[in-house]
């Protein structure tokens, strides 16, 4: 129920329902003023907590912006990369929403504050003021009244008309202020329907569009976000694989640490006691010695782990005899003493142990009878790459393909070491290998298969890229440029040897097949990185730095799986000079886009161009009488293999480069990601989008391709042929 209209009529007869009426509407009055004063309150209250917020969310963003990742290795991954570069994006995020904040706050005290607290004073303070008036006048007219009713009726004519027109005139005033007061209470009442509102809805206003601003930066931080997540995922998934290699290496240390030393450039090197003479008596002081037989230089540098910093100046010899101290000669064991060319006298040292002192004996050729230190605990597997070998490859790679190509985990998921150790008897057995056209049994379980072939692949004497080009694989990993790096590999892999080549060639078809059917078996290019890295590109040594490489060695396997046709079957083009590969990466970050080309591998093989084209062509033509004077004996000689497992391992056995066509082909493409355009010759779109006549462009790492009737350039590692 509303209040009761306050008429003008009822001002003149100020009757007791008039006063109620109007007693309701000051109490009314009232009641908003307290309440406006309050909101002003709990508004500035609220406006404080905003900028408390808003300054711990940019000093949160501040800390965000400071820290940097510090990756392990002498290179980080593309996906290492954009995760570093998340926190100062994250931060970028945030300041960006504070910005807005800011806005909204101050223009808060101006939309709702201020006009609150101007209504308050203005209207309503306005209409107490017409109150005050009003109380005044009625208690003026009230004693008049009564002073008149008063006077005695004996009081002469003129008086008494006097009188009367004295308290005509002060009626006449109370009624007009009591009109006034009662026009002000009615006009307040329907001002703070709009005047009181008003500045509240503008001030939520203000809050949905931080809100919207908040919507619309959440939407640009989208393509970001799941590139990131991408590469935490990726991430996540070689910290799994590279833990177990570290733990596992460090059980071998804890078991046997002589077995796993480093391979170092000194001959002999670690601790020793060295004894030195002082005013007082001897003293024997904690140094870490090194010794180079080929120089005879002996390096002691005086340092002691408790207090973590050197105790003296480095002092090097060089080395003219050492002889083992007995026992009964001196109070301290493990001694031996060591005579220098340009130092006189004897340097007494002690070693940590017997065997430590054996082994500095051993190295500076003292005179202690010399023990050949075991370091080589592998043993050699009968596994090779001859005839046998291949035939087990084939055998395991076709039970794959023709029974569980589609099984999810596909090489991911081991099977129980008994039955592959089984399943390898069975295969490796020369009456078996010779039975070319008997296939592996349905009894044998696909995971017993593909943990079989990867067994066998690591019992080789070394891995299949060998060990001396490992380093060379992991450097062509590392480059900047994704075009570079694929050169790279293209050309490092025909420099293995013809076997090895062959054999690997083998293995990337048919991962490559695998990956075709990642919708079902679950393993893509990235997945099947991490399984085959460390068995086709294990290091010489096992070490931390060698493990934290493994990423990189699942990024070659990802290139030789996405790139194999190029890689196997043409000749690679001739090595770039360093002042060209330097230019090479200049062009290609100069031509790339702030946040497209991130990703660290293509998705498709793009067909080169023309004129490199021709130019493979006359390296083709020349190297053809080469490779069929070759091909006869290479045929010959794995006549007993397998002839038809698939319609491509028959002629694995010779690299038979195709003839790339002078034409290039014009394709349909889908985008897999969205990308925003910098210059007008490029593209912007969002991922899904189907492109036409996509073809490679003259700018290395772009294509060029069609969308509504528009031609631009779009990030090749942006999308996927179709």
């Amino acid at each position: 129920m509303g209040l009761p209209a306050l008429e003008f009529s009822d001002c003149c007869l100020d009757s007791p329902h008039f006063r109620e009426t109007l007693k309701s509407h000051e109490a009314e009055l009232d009641k908003t003023n307290k309440f406006i004063k309050e909101l002003i309150k709990d508004g500035k209250s609220l406006i404080s907590a905003l900028k408390n917020l808003s300054s711990a969310k940019r000093k949160f963003a501040d800390s965000l912006n400071e820290f940097k990742f510090q990756c392990i290795g002498d290179a980080e991954t593309d996906d290492e990369m954009c995760i570093a570069r998340s926190l100062q994006e994250f931060a970028a995020v945030l300041r960006n929403l504070e910005d807005e904040r800011s806005r909204m706050i101050e223009n808060a005290s101006e939309v709702l504050i201020t006009p609150l607290e101007k209504f308050r004073k203005e209207q309503i303070g306005a209409a107490r003021e017409a109150k005050k008036k009003y109380d005044k006048e009625t208690e003026k007219y009230c004693g008049t009244l009564e002073k008149h009713l008063n006077l005695s009726s004996k009081k002469k004519e003129s008086q008494l008309q006097e009188a009367d027109s004295q308290v005509d005139l002060v009626r006449q005033h109370f009624y007009e202020v009591s009109l006034e007061y009662v026009f002000k209470v009615q006009e307040v009442q329907e001002r703070k329907m709009f005047e009181f509102v008003e500045p509240l809805l503008a001030f939520l206003q203000g809050l949905f569009t931080f809100y919207h601003h908040g919507y619309e930066l959440a939407k640009d931080f989208g393509d970001f976000k799941t590139q990131l997540t991408i590469s935490i995922q990726n991430t996540r998934n070689r910290f799994e694989g590279t833990r177990s290699e570290v733990e596992s290496l460090m059980k071998k240390m804890k078991e046997n640490p002589l077995e796993h030393k480093t391979i170092s450039p000194y001959t002999m090197e670690g601790y020793l006691y060295v004894q030195e003479k002082r005013h007082f008596g001897t003293s024997w002081v904690k140094h870490y010695c090194t010794y180079q037989r080929d120089s005879k230089q002996i390096t002691m540098v005086p340092f002691d782990q408790k207090s973590g910093g050197k105790g003296g100046e480095d002092e090097s010899v060089t080395l003219k005899s050492c002889t083992r101290r007995k026992t009964d000669s001196i109070e301290k064991r493990f001694c031996f003493d060591v005579e220098a060319v340009d130092r006189p006298g004897v340097i007494t040292m002690q070693a940590l142990s017997e065997e430590d002192r054996r082994l500095w004996m051993e190295a500076m050729d003292g005179r202690e009878p010399v023990y050949n230190s075991n370091r080589d605990s592998q043993s050699e597997g009968t596994a090779q790459l001859d005839s046998i070998g291949f035939s087990i490859i084939r055998k395991c790679i076709h039970a794959v393909e023709t029974r569980g190509i589609n099984e999810q985990g596909l090489y991911r998921i081991v099977g129980v070491n008994s039955r592959v150790q089984k399943l390898l008897s069975v295969l490796m057995d020369p009456k078996a290998a010779s039975e070319t056209e008997t296939d592996i049994c349905a009894e044998w379980e696909i995971k017993t298969v593909t943990s079989a072939l990867k067994t066998y692949l690591r019992m080789l004497p070394g891995p299949l890229m060998m060990y001396q080009f490992q380093r060379s694989f992991i450097k062509a990993a590392k480059l900047e440029n994704q075009e570079t790096r694929v050169s790279e590999i293209h050309s490092l892999v025909h420099r293995l040897p013809e076997k090895n080549r062959q054999m690997l060639q083998l293995l990337m078809n048919h991962l490559a097949n695998v990956a075709n059917n990642h919708k079902q078996n679950l393993m893509t290019v990235a997945n099947l990185g991490v399984v085959f890295g460390p068995t086709l590109l294990r290091p010489q040594e096992e070490t931390v730095a060698a493990i934290m490489d493994i990423k990189f060695q699942n990024i070659v396997i990802e290139i030789l799986i996405e790139n194999h046709e190029k890689i196997f079957n043409t000749v690679p083009d001739v090595p770039l000079t360093n002042a060209q590969l330097h230019l090479s990466r200049k062009k290609s970050s100069d031509s790339k886009p702030p946040s497209c080309s991130k990703r660290p591998l293509t998705l498709f093989h793009a067909v080169p161009s023309t004129e490199k084209q021709e130019q493979r062509n006359s390296i083709i033509n020349s190297s053809l009488e080469s490779v069929s004077s070759s091909a006869n004996s290479i045929l010959n000689s794995s006549s007993s293999l397998q002839p038809n497992l698939n319609s491509s391992d028959s002629n694995l056995d010779v690299v038979k480069p195709s003839r790339p066509s002078s034409l290039t082909p014009f394709r349909k493409a889908k985008a897999l990601y969205a990308c925003q355009a910098e210059h007008d010759s490029e593209l912007s779109f969002t991922a899904g989008t189907v492109f036409d006549n996509v073809h490679p462009s003259q700018e290395p790492g772009w294509l060029e391709g069609t969308l509504n009737g528009k031609t631009g350039l779009i990030p090749e590692n942006y999308v996927e042929f179709l």
